[in-house]
């Protein structure tokens, strides 16, 4: 298999959408065709690249409109803003402060697709006003976040999926029922694995002012007060701890999503993580390398990132690997092949493509559970779960411990910094409902 570049990344996965533009364009109006009983409003809150793509998505659906669309950056609403005129003919109303869409009574759901410190507290106050959600992965910026969001959307009775797209990935779905089929045989390893080329060094600019067109004080919103950096805005708000967990929470959520869909729902005994900045040199502050090793009651899972490329299993820059002793089968977004283990005659080997992109499936299955009120496919259950074991991952990076999770009490049993890092600690006024 070669090896994909940056573009084919950018094409196929959770940052792109083949096709899109021209399936949009087609759609264009469709809204108006469909009884107004039928429609669905939406309000955007994040009108960045993700946010984008996800709007796209959800207007394949002609039942869609989007009256309004939210962003601290005024620059960022317009070009939202230029899809919803293109595709549904109407000027959504812009605001800044994403509160004002959830008040709206003509707002059937938000789709939240901020940067990750931003997720908690407009999923909470829209389940609380009655609204569906879809949210971005992963769940909240820490774990008491993500519990308090499910916390919401349970005693509101909210319909809310986490936008983890290869749940509903046809491939996905077949390699997840062959390794429960028990093909495999017993499975001792799990390994998952992303190396990014197109991750690299950041630079080191200097603080300075915000742009003109930003709200900054609210982009910060609960996170610490802080100069405004070019590099902790937008696309690489990733790569700080104050805002997200780097590639273990914007990849690794992707990866274990599966690598815990098909194994179940275990809670790791023992949580070990080693690595760091070995090859960037920048201003950023997540790890360029890390490991993770996860000991399950009747597995281990290993997962490993590395940023400016490499190679794993097969050739391939990310992916997923369960390890049984009737043989191995390794996935990604081109498909998944089945390799039997050497000397055993119960498995063949086999080769099975890559099917269709996920993402508009997941958002069809989103619109059809707001109407059926059964739970999404990425229901806040195994969100948070999933969330939750990628959050592991990094504290025991960022506390140098092996973490023992106590998942009954959402604790890390007898590490002090540790849980803090659990914990939210918002900066005033904001405060998190549920904790």
């Amino acid at each position: 298999m070669s090896r994909h570049t940056r573009r084919d990344f950018l094409r196929n996965s959770a940052f792109g959408l083949t096709a899109a533009p021209l399936l949009m364009t087609q759609q264009t109006g469709a809204a108006a065709a469909v009884p107004a009983s039928e429609k669905v409003r939406i309000g955007l809150i994040g009108c960045g690249g993700i946010g984008r793509v996800d709007l796209r998505t959800f207007f394949i659906n002609p039942e869609v409109e989007c009256p309004i669309i939210c962003d601290v950056d005024d620059a960022q609403s317009a070009e939202a803003a230029k899809i919803v005129e293109g595709m549904r003919g109407n000027k959504p109303d812009i605001v800044k402060d994403f509160r004002r869409i959830i008040d709206r009574n003509d707002i059937d759901a938000v789709l939240v697709a901020t940067p990750d410190h931003w997720h908690a507290l407009p999923t909470v106050y829209a389940c609380q006003a009655g609204k569906d959600v879809y949210v971005e992965k992963p769940l909240g910026q820490n774990i008491q976040e993500g519990r308090a969001m499910l916390t919401a959307c349970r005693e509101n009775k909210r319909v809310v999926q986490m936008g983890t797209q290869w749940r509903s990935g046809d491939h996905y779905r077949d390699a997840v029922e062959f390794v429960q089929a028990g093909k495999l045989g017993r499975i001792r390893l799990v390994r998952a694995w992303a190396y990014l080329d197109w991750v690299g060094g950041i630079g080191s600019p200097p603080d300075a002012e915000p742009p003109a067109t930003v709200d900054y004080d609210f982009w910060l919103g609960p996170a610490p007060l802080r100069p405004f950096n070019p590099n902790r805005f937008h696309f690489n708000f990733r790569w700080f701890w104050d805002y997200a967990g780097g590639l273990m929470t914007d990849w690794g959520v992707h990866l274990l999503n599966v690598c815990l869909w098909a194994m179940g729902p275990q809670v790791p005994l023992r949580v070990s993580s080693t690595g760091g900045k070995y090859v960037v040199e920048d201003n950023s502050e997540t790890p360029d390398t890390q490991v993770a090793v996860y000991e399950f009651p009747e597995y281990t899972l290993v997962f490993e990132q590395m940023v400016l490329g490499g190679l794993g299993p097969g050739g391939r820059p990310h992916g997923m690997l369960f390890n049984g002793t009737e043989g191995t089968i390794i996935i990604d977004y081109s498909g998944w092949d089945v390799i039997p283990e050497p000397k055993k005659n119960s498995l063949e080997a086999a080769k099975h493509p890559e099917t269709p992109d996920p993402r508009p499936a997941h958002v069809r299955n989103f619109l059809d559970c707001m109407k059926s009120r059964e739970d999404p496919v990425e229901n806040l259950d195994l969100a948070h779960y999933v969330s939750t074991v990628a959050h592991l991952g990094n504290l025991a990076l960022r506390t140098g411990s092996e973490i023992h999770w106590d998942a009954e009490n959402e604790r890390v049993k007898g590490n002090r910094d540790a849980n803090r890092l659990v914990e939210c600690d918002y900066r005033n006024p904001w405060k998190l409902p549920y904790t």
